[in-house]
């Protein structure tokens, strides 16, 4: 039996296939990447107990550059390999340590794990095993800067009083976190040694867990301090935000007294200015309020899925939290909405007294039109009265010639009577200029007429 040969489109599919790639398609360049930052593990494989040091530095992106080359001089120093030239992270151990530097937007962060067992939390933390040297070069400002202790389950769980003793602060916030497999306390201080203090002892954590415990942690710290950032300018503005405030309902008040165009010139100059001010606290805060909000939301997000279960009398972190960060997070999204409100009450007020500039130079301006149609008109009087004049004018020149012209004849042997030829030449030369002048004037006219 005779077999049906291949389709060459067919046989080519296949070979494709054995060589693992079944698509003929351009691939989008991109791809892989955001493949890679879709299963990138934001958090370390981590076994209790340990502790844990994080800083949290804001430094301008160009700085991202010298960030590179301290981590490449500190693997070089320890007989490491560097991360590559245009990665955003990196992780590796170091012996006595490991580290984890990730960079962002508008801050870097660094992470130091020493996994060991250890009697007192926070007595060694892990951020003492790294070259202080090294420490002091990083370049940025420090914004977080946190110590963990993670306890395993076979330590004995702390008393309150024990808790008391080591944060220090008298104020001890805490709950079991991950459905009751942990229990997290702090007192949301910073200690002498510029550090605040979490405290985590494992009951029933998995091994993954523990790590996406941590990073929750250190995001809730990192993300509530970054929301908080336009606080301080939110209080700055306050007062000016007063003081432009009762000036605009100043100067609102006064465009109902102005009688002049020249007053309210004067006015929209000064409304102008007090809106560029506005505007300009409004550039200098609208992408902080913005990135504080969304901070602000994974802050919340964070919290959630760290399915806290309260600790009979201890405040639970989200309490805790979300109390003391909505007031700020409140106080920012009122001054925002007070810029937002003031630039639009400017706006309407700067429209208003636009229009009525307007109306009153529409008005000048209809005042000097009718000015000068009445003086157009005038002229036009005078026009028709120099008109009239030189019909008498033009006419006695020519019964002057007319005289001259029958004096001439006269002496050449004619007889004739100058002075009754003159006379009753008057009517004709008179009607005949009179006719000219007002036929000549209606051409004129005609011809401004098809102009227009």
């Amino acid at each position: 039996m005779n077999s049906t040969p291949s389709s060459p489109l067919l046989t080519s599919k296949r070979k494709e296939s054995s060589n693992g790639n079944v698509l003929d398609i351009a691939e989008y360049s991109d791809r892989l990447e955001l493949y890679n930052e879709l299963n990138t593990v934001a958090y370390e494989l981590l076994a209790p107990p340990f502790e844990l040091s994080h800083l949290v530095l804001m430094s301008e992106r160009h700085w991202v550059e010298q960030e590179r080359k301290l981590i490449g001089e500190l693997c070089a120093h320890y007989g490491i390999s560097p991360p590559n030239t245009h990665e955003n992270d990196f992780s590796a151990n170091f012996g006595e340590f490991r580290l984890r530097w990730e960079r962002h937007t508008e801050y870097s962060t660094y992470t130091i794990y020493r996994a060991k067992p250890f009697e007192i939390p926070f007595e060694h933390p892990a951020i003492g095993y790294v070259p202080q040297e090294w420490l002091a070069c990083l370049p940025g400002e420090l914004l977080v800067a946190t110590h963990i202790a993670f306890e395993d389950r076979s330590c004995p769980k702390r008393s309150l009083h024990e808790l008391v003793t080591l944060f220090a602060s008298g104020t001890v916030i805490g709950s079991k976190v991950a459905g009751g497999a942990a229990s997290v306390w702090s007192d949301n201080q910073i200690h002498r040694d510029n550090f605040d203090r979490i405290l985590i002892h494992d009951e029933n954590l998995r091994s993954r867990q523990v790590g996406r415990l941590v990073q929750r942690l250190l995001e809730i710290e990192t993300y509530r301090m970054l929301a908080m950032l336009p606080l301080p300018i939110t209080r700055k503005i306050i007062p000016q935000l007063a003081r432009a405030d009762q000036r605009l309902a100043e100067l609102i008040a006064s465009n109902v007294e102005m009688n002049s165009i020249e007053d309210e010139q004067r006015l929209l100059d000064e409304l102008t200015r007090l809106a560029a001010e506005i505007e300009q606290l409004s550039a200098q805060t609208s992408h902080r309020f913005n990135a504080s909000r969304a901070y602000y939301d994974i802050v919340k997000l964070r919290i959630t899925e760290l399915r806290e279960e309260r600790i009979e009398g201890l405040q639970m972190l989200q309490e805790f939290m979300i109390q003391r960060l909505s007031s700020a997070m409140g106080t920012c999204e009122l001054v925002h909405t007070k810029l937002e409100t003031l630039s639009m009450r400017l706006g309407r007020a700067s429209a208003l007294l636009r229009t009525r500039v307007d109306l009153s130079m529409e008005a000048q301006i209809r005042d000097l039109l009718k000015s000068m149609d009445n003086r157009a008109h005038v002229q036009l009087r005078m026009q028709e009265t120099v008109e009239g004049l030189s019909v008498v004018v033009l006419s006695y020149y020519l019964l002057g010639i007319l005289g001259y012209g029958l004096k001439a004849l006269k002496a050449g042997g004619y007889d004739l009577d100058v002075e009754l030829l003159t006379g009753l030449a008057i009517p004709v030369v008179v009607l005949s200029v009179f006719f000219i002048v007002t036929g000549v004037r209606h051409v004129f006219r005609k011809l401004h007429r098809d102009k227009h």
